[in-house]
C-alpha cells in the first residue's frame, strides 16, 4: 500500500448506481415541489379574527 489517501475509479456498476441514485434524488425534488403549497396560498385563508372579539 502507498501512503497515498486518493480513492480509486468508480467501476461502471457503480458509476451506474450512483447515476440511478442522482436520478432518484431528482425524482424526489420534483415531486416534493409539485407537492408544495406555495406561501401566497397559505395566506389567502380567512384570517382567524377571535382575538378582536376581547377588545
Amino acid at each position: 500500500m502507498s501512503g497515498s489517501q486518493r480513492e480509486p475509479e468508480q467501476s461502471p456498476g457503480e458509476q451506474a448506481e450512483a447515476a440511478e441514485q442522482e436520478a432518484a434524488r431528482q425524482r424526489i425534488i420534483a415531486q416534493a415541489e409539485a407537492d408544495r403549497t406555495p406561501v401566497d396560498d397559505t395566506t389567502r385563508a380567512v384570517p382567524d379574527r377571535r382575538w378582536r372579539r376581547d377588545r
